[in-house]
């Protein structure tokens, strides 16, 4: 008898994550070693912490952010322009039958654990904590 998932229920399947991963490795890589024709892009460390798949697998969202936090709008701005580019690189070198489209936002979870570094920092959190 044949299952049919649902992918409004418990999460990505694992092809969502297999060809995020695979995405983000090569995304990071491209990024990296500068292989897109954009001086301003390039002049960018840029951190992909992530890449999401719609269940379809036809939209990629990366989630990015550039060394340091500094210049965040300039990176996704950066990014979303050379996104042509980036797709075709992409498609290329993970070998992809089909690349899906590409989105860029920007990976809030360093933030998020910026503030909780600092709120377990405090003296009454510490406190609570340990006693």
């Amino acid at each position: 008898m044949a299952r049919h998932h649902t992918h409004d229920g418990p999460g990505p399947s694992q092809r969502q994550l297999r060809v995020g991963e695979l995405i983000r490795r090569t995304l990071s890589e491209v990024l990296m070693r500068g292989d897109i024709h954009d001086p301003e892009l390039n002049r960018l460390s840029i951190t992909v912490g992530e890449v999401r798949l719609s269940p379809d697998l036809k939209i990629a969202t990366a989630f990015v952010m550039p060394l340091g936090g500094e210049g965040r709008g300039e990176a996704i701005e950066f990014l979303a322009r050379n996104k042509p580019e980036l797709r075709r690189i992409i498609g290329r070198k993970a070998g992809l039958k089909f690349t899906p489209d590409l989105r860029f936002r920007l990976d809030e979870t360093f933030d998020q654990m910026d503030e909780t570094r600092r709120l377990f920092a405090e003296d009454k959190v510490r406190r609570d904590v340990e006693g």
